[in-house]
């Protein structure tokens, strides 16, 4: 299920997983399991590619580096099909995505020889691309009236949905902060008016979700693939440089 009304999708190269994705939260609608479930699954599979890295087992890896991208789309189908929305399952989405990010880049580090100080460089790059992605996307949602529940600024503990308590929503969601609130800042910084632009065009988000989790994992896992697991953090490092780009076009562009 789409994030956004027909007339605004886009061509998402970060979304790959999501057919997959679908398919499982399908089979699972009718049983017990829960949107939280399928976000434990993914960090489960992030934590078993870490592993299979240390390892030595690439290829592996990569496997399920691909399959915690399919579950991350899983577990937001699997709540629109049972039509259970969640600000505690969005943070709890949001807060392992984060850590397994610096994870893997940790990892990287590990088995390379690359300074720990350009790990640290290519983990705030890999951030700060996120959050650009997301920032013009959840901007885009609101204004056509698509998914809600993430905000344009998490500047306060949202009210709790049905179903959840206030007082996880408030644990979560003051968690969720302390890790996104510097990069959120930055990205206001950098386009503050956004929000005010008429739709993005579908060519702009398309190409805008080249910086999309699941593509950064994409790239992740096809560099394991071919042994090139020494120019991971490298390669992100100037992956960032195009983040200018993207503000660019849409300050100067499409404003």
């Amino acid at each position: 299920m789409s994030k956004l009304p027909e007339k605004y999708r886009f061509l998402d190269l970060s979304d790959y997983g999501r057919p997959v994705g679908h398919w499982i939260a399908s089979q699972l609608k009718s049983t017990f399991f829960t949107p939280i479930h399928v976000t434990t699954m993914f960090i489960i599979a992030g934590i078993i590619a870490i592993v299979l890295m240390i390892n030595g087992y690439f290829i592996t890896a990569a496997f399920f580096i691909i399959l915690k991208s399919i579950l991350d789309a899983a577990d937001g189908e699997l709540s629109r099909l049972k039509n259970t929305p969640s600000y505690v399952g969005r943070y709890y989405d949001s807060i392992a995505d984060f850590l397994l990010n610096f994870s893997f880049l940790l990892t990287f580090w590990y088995i390379t020889d690359i300074s720990i100080v350009y790990m640290f460089i290519a983990f705030f790059g890999i951030q700060l691309q996120g959050t650009v992605y997301n920032y013009y996307y959840v901007i885009l949602r609101n204004s056509v009236q698509g998914d809600s529940t993430s905000r344009i600024f998490e500047d306060s503990a949202p009210k709790a949905l049905k179903g959840e308590s206030q007082h996880m929503v408030n644990i979560f969601y003051k968690i969720y902060d302390v890790l996104y609130i510097s990069f959120d800042k930055i990205m206001y910084f950098m386009d503050k008016d956004a929000k005010d632009s008429p739709p993005f065009p579908k060519w702009f988000m398309t190409i805008l979700s080249l910086y999309g989790l699941g593509f950064q994992l994409l790239i992740m896992a096809l560099m394991l693939s071919f042994n090139l697991e020494s120019y991971v953090i490298p390669f992100f490092i100037v992956y960032s440089v195009f983040l200018v780009v993207f503000v660019g076009l849409r300050k100067f562009v499409l404003k």
